[in-house]
């Protein structure tokens, strides 16, 4: 855990910030980005994303509905096609839904679709320098859960359909503008929803942009790296539940339940996987190789190879547990359940494992694995969330759009078609025969890209417009 001299904001910031908030909160501005266009895209943004923060929508219970609704307003206040698209609700008290909106080209082309998401994951106040929800704006940067991941870009995209309905002349394709709720649980409530059932708002779209990649920040020499994401591991969201006999724990027996969680997961923490280079991954790094460190250059071309006869290489390349996680399926160990009383012995504990696949291998093979590594009749693995991630082609006009315009804005930078360890809602859509990239055009620094599930989360207001002109010019550059 960071402590306090280490996070995001300085005091003087904070006190910048606070006072921002306190003329946001008393001026009673409504909450249209456009009014003033003089203004700026940037700080029209920042305005509508501060709002989006201040609606709590912790995933679970998710309680999406006004956020989709604010972002509806906003569009239809500026004229554009939109509606709010009820998805399923247990659980949430002020409901669930997503935002849908589209802005129509000439038609001579099929639409692309920008996706994101209106839930966040938790946010514990202590381990922030200010309120995650305050939605504070200021200082040059916008502040809370979501800012990054993915409210962020959700305006981004809300504000590049706004420009795109004030031009004169359409793009040759519509843009759709889709937001949806559930993501971080694994979308089954939300982009699954609407994939299965309300495939009409689609409109038979070619492309799809959303969040998984970016633009990292290149350090000393190193150039600007625009990641494309062409495709993902896949969650393999497991239960390990140990049986046992309960009673007092003054008089423990030999088959406790807990004692019996703790060796299956000891030999889960053990469990060492084998490496594998999927294509994805090698093109991945043959891309990087230019950028590399020269002692690393040919070994990135041919990276199979070197990870198997380059042992020297090798333990390099694992030592980082970014790029571990890249050739390996891994396995974490994240929620633990007892007893509820330190002198109970409990009858079950159950501990939930978080894996992540590399792309065409099923769950139910890794959970025979764990199964196996485990074995012991008295535990049992059951599977809570599995689906195929699969992969989108980095030949297509649209790769070669961004390809393009990183050119024009970012002489220099590398454009790489990648592959993430984490998940979106991408998948979803790939499975529709959609062209999907993760990639949003913002640029972020090592230290900045830690807020996202993390403390302090945050983005510039100069990111925010820098964005939305350049995904315009993304949309403009396909077009050609």
């Amino acid at each position: 855990m960071q402590t306090r001299s280490h996070k995001l904001l300085k005091k003087g910031e904070f006190f910048l910030l606070g006072c921002a908030l306190a003329l946001a909160c008393s001026s009673g501005r409504a909450p249209w980005p456009l009014e003033d266009p003089e203004r700026g895209l940037g700080a029209a943004a920042a305005e509508v994303l501060g709002r989006a923060i201040r609606m709590d929508t912790t995933n679970p219970p998710g309680d999406e509905a006004p956020l989709a609704t604010l972002f509806v307003d906003v569009l239809r206040a500026h004229g554009v096609e939109a509606r709010l698209v009820e998805t399923p609700s247990a659980g949430s008290k002020q409901g669930r839904a997503a935002a849908w909106a589209r802005v129509p080209g000439h038609g001579w082309q099929r639409p692309i679709v920008l996706l994101s998401h209106l839930d966040v994951v938790p946010a514990d106040p202590s381990e922030w320098a200010v309120d995650p929800f305050a939605g504070i704006v200021g200082g040059g940067y916008v502040v809370g859960r979501g800012a990054l991941d993915a409210k962020g870009i959700a305006v981004v995209h809300l504000m590049t359909l706004l420009e795109l309905a004030r031009r004169a002349e359409p793009l040759a394709r519509d843009v759709i503008f889709l937001a949806v709720p559930d993501e971080e649980a694994g979308g089954r409530e939300g982009a699954g929803h609407l994939v299965s059932t309300r495939k009409d708002l689609l409109r038979d779209a070619e492309y799809l942009l959303t969040e998984g990649g970016g633009i990292l920040v290149g350090e000393g020499e190193s150039p600007p790296v625009w990641g494309v994401a062409v495709s993902e591991k896949t969650p393999c969201w497991m239960r390990v539940s140990a049986r046992g006999t309960p009673g007092h724990s003054s008089a423990p027996t030999r088959d406790a339940a807990v004692p019996r969680l703790v060796a299956a997961l000891e030999k889960v923490r053990r469990l060492e996987t084998e490496v594998w280079v999927v294509p994805e991954v090698a093109a991945m790094f043959e891309a990087l190789a230019p950028f590399a460190a020269p002692a690393d250059r040919t070994a990135y071309r041919q990276l199979a190879l070197a990870l198997d006869v380059d042992p020297v290489f090798r333990s390099r390349f694992l030592s980082d547990s970014g790029r571990e996680a890249l050739v390996r399926n891994t396995v974490t160990i994240t929620v633990l359940e007892g007893s509820t009383r330190t002198n109970v012995l409990p009858a079950e504990a159950h501990a939930h494992l978080d894996a992540r696949l590399l792309p065409r291998q099923g769950c139910e093979v890794f959970a025979n694995q764990i199964r196996a590594a485990i074995d012991d009749p008295g535990v049992e693995v059951d599977t809570l969330l599995s689906f195929r991630s699969g992969s989108s082609p980095a030949q297509t006009p649209l790769f070669d759009a961004i390809r393009a315009v990183a050119a024009e804005v970012d002489p220099g930078a590398a454009v790489v078609p990648r592959m993430i360890a984490g998940f979106t809602d991408a998948h979803y859509f790939r499975s529709l025969g959609i062209v999907s990239y993760g990639f949003e055009p913002r640029w972020l620094p090592p230290s900045e890209t830690r807020g996202i599930h993390g403390p302090n989360e945050r983005i510039s207001i100069a990111n925010l417009e820098r964005g939305i002109r350049t995904l315009l010019r993304i949309l403009e550059r396909l077009d050609q």
